[in-house]
């Protein structure tokens, strides 16, 4: 309240997010923050898809005042502007159950009550296309590959603003750089507790859209918007903590993973196809999950194989907290307190129940045949979000871990999704068809 004072702040937007992880929010003066603090902002949850039915829709937003931050843009009038995250809660303060944040909050205390925190750190990726209209038919605006450095192009230019305006706000970059498709871009997030992480994700979604749209570009975090090229992936890092300790390494192991770190990866590989819907929430995302684009499909592990869906990089000498995992799965359009949770949820199942680790694929999994990923055990990732859907359905661990009411509100949706993509007549359709049926 003090900053407000200080800075001349005029409006302080209170966000939070829906179940498919669009941001959402409202603004307030100044005037009311002491009372948004102390008591959260009543607005009307029918109002929010997946939120509340319209008989009893009225919800608080309780701002999180560890998330204030002042945003780099003026209003209109050319005001500071201020934001905070909001945990969605019912009007007697408890938990509400549509909240994404309260779903991940859920899922982090339960790892708490086991003794651990829990840590993420996601490699976003994106696209850049020519104009401000996503309309428009896509124009890369380069042909660049990986770890191209371009001189002066405008992507990535618009990647370095990008990176000094979230150093600005807080949040730290590790790396940066050209992805292999034209004009995709990487950021990289330095790790941090996975509710803060969620957080963060939300934030560099919009702040890469808003300078992108003020030079005239389109972002967009769509996983698979050009046919030929790679997709958007969104690679996540995991840990567990005790303490100040990192529970996935044991230095008397041969690779240096822990039994915890072993029944994590094992109940993140046990439920993994059933984590599809939510980490790859989109049609559009199994576009992206397809053999010879470098996107993980079949369900596996290995140390530094990117060919399997969990990868476990190599520590770094002398540094034994950075031992972690990389699920190579999620996208970064999903929900990220979603994704985080049934991550969480898959591998915390898997300590508790002691789930055995199946053997390292330390093969390329794309030149394996069929024949023998069968015999090694290997399944695939879901082909199509029907598919995911109703792998989703059947599973008790997520319906525990996304609450009855996100649960039910996330199939039908995504059922009405599919329903919906499937009247569609494709242009592939009409060019392979049309001539000669």
């Amino acid at each position: 309240m003090r900053m407000v004072e200080e800075r001349s702040i005029r409006y302080i937007q209170l966000w939070f997010t829906d179940v498919l992880g669009i941001r959402r929010g409202f603004s307030i003066t100044p005037a009311e923050l002491e009372n948004a603090l102390e008591e959260g902002m009543t607005f009307d949850g029918s109002a929010v898809d997946g939120f509340s039915r319209v008989q009893e829709s009225d919800v608080l937003a309780r701002p999180d005042a560890k998330t204030f931050q002042i945003l780099p843009w003026r209003g209109q009038d050319g005001v500071p502007v201020a934001r905070m995250f909001c945990d969605v809660v019912n009007l007697d303060g408890s938990p509400f159950a549509g909240c994404p944040r309260q779903v991940l909050r859920r899922q982090m205390e339960r790892a708490r009550s086991m003794g651990f925190s829990f840590f993420a750190a996601p490699e976003i990726e994106y696209f850049y296309f020519a104009g401000s209209d996503p309309a428009l038919p896509l124009q890369p605006l380069d042909h660049g590959s990986y770890f191209e450095m371009t001189v002066n192009d405008t992507g990535s230019e618009l990647r370095r603003k990008t990176v000094l305006t979230l150093e600005d706000l807080g949040i730290p970059v590790e790396y940066s750089q050209h992805e292999d498709s034209p004009s995709q871009h990487e950021i990289d997030l330095r790790y941090t507790d996975a509710l803060s992480m969620a957080d963060t994700v939300m934030t560099v979604r919009l702040i890469v859209k808003e300078l992108a749209q003020d030079k005239g570009v389109h972002a967009t975090f769509m996983p698979k918007p050009m046919v030929g090229v790679q997709g958007s992936g969104m690679h996540t890092h995991f840990s567990l903590f005790e303490g100040d300790e990192n529970a996935f390494h044991d230095p008397a192991d041969e690779h240096g993973l822990s039994v915890v770190a072993k029944g994590f990866i094992a109940g993140v590989l046990a439920h993994a196809r059933e984590l599809t819907a939510v980490t790859n929430q989109w049609v559009n995302s199994y576009k992206r999950l397809v053999v010879g684009y470098e996107a993980p499909v079949y369900v596996s592990w290995a140390r530094n194989n990117r060919s399997a869906i969990i990868n476990v990089p190599h520590a770094k000498k002398g540094r034994v907290d950075s031992t972690r995992i990389e699920y190579r799965a999620p996208d970064p359009s999903c929900n990220p307190y979603l994704t985080f949770a049934v991550v969480l949820a898959a591998g915390l199942k898997g300590i508790e129940e002691d789930y055995k680790l199946p053997p390292e694929t330390a093969e390329n999994l794309y030149e394996m045949t069929p024949e023998e990923r069968l015999a090694e055990g290997i399944t695939s990732l879901p082909g199509s979000l029907s598919e995911a859907v109703d792998l989703m359905e059947r599973s008790e661990l997520m319906a525990d871990a996304l609450g009855e009411h996100v649960f039910e509100w996330f199939i039908r949706n995504k059922r009405d999704e599919w329903s919906a993509y499937k009247t569609q007549v494709t242009q592939f359709e009409l060019d392979r068809y049309l001539p000669t049926l």
